[in-house]
């Protein structure tokens, strides 16, 4: 018995490292060295706990870092799309031909910038997690994306329409709500399956090009 319970707490150890190293590497894995390294975990943008008298850091500087890092992952990439949202600042990397390599996004508070979290880190076949240089043709092309969107919008939030789209290497993300933008959402190329961008909070302007 206590054999068994010695096993079993080293078990636990084990595990426990293992979630600590993950979380402090941000879930990067092998495909995804191309965007460097980064001590903000999954949770980034999610954590939200600031002191009172926290301030949003100016858009100009978010936009700054954001090209900085699009600079160093992607020599002649450029942002577009840069959008404010309460909890995060996010903007589309793009090659020199409006492609759309991967999301950033700026945490509005403490100035971090990192990949956005889910699609662009789980998705991206190019700069993600489970990034590989052959892949199957996309089962779903950008119209029949957009008609997946709009059809889970039916009931995320009825009313809502896709407001904005773009294309990465993988997915699609779009930009949807009733009047005005309420929120983001991306489609898996592959698979159809449709992820909400939670992270960001709501929506306070943005769109630039």
């Amino acid at each position: 018995m206590k054999g068994h319970q010695a096993v079993l707490g080293i078990l636990g150890l084990l595990l426990l490292g293992l979630a600590l190293t993950q979380g402090m590497m941000g879930g990067f894995g092998p495909g995804y060295g191309a965007l460097g390294p980064g001590m903000m975990g999954m949770g980034h943008g999610m954590r939200a706990v600031y002191p009172p008298q926290a301030r949003p850091i100016p858009e100009e500087v978010a936009r700054a870092r954001m090209e900085a890092y699009a600079q160093r992952v992607a020599p002649g990439a450029r942002l577009q799309d840069f959008m404010a949202f309460s909890q995060t600042y996010y903007a589309q990397v793009v090659d020199a031909g409006g492609q759309g390599l991967f999301e950033l996004i700026v945490d509005r508070y403490t100035g971090a910038v990192a990949p956005e979290p889910g699609p662009s880190r789980m998705w991206n076949t190019r700069y993600g997690m489970m990034a590989a240089p052959l892949q199957a043709p996309p089962r779903y092309g950008l119209s029949e994306a957009k008609r997946l969107a709009e059809a889970f919008l039916k009931g995320f939030l009825p009313g809502a329409r896709v407001i904005e789209e773009g294309a990465f290497p993988g997915y699609y993300t779009f930009d949807f709500g009733r009047k005005e933008v309420e929120g983001m959402l991306s489609v898996n190329a592959y698979t159809g399956e449709v992820w909400v961008h939670t992270w960001h909070g709501p929506f306070l302007g943005g769109h630039e090009e």
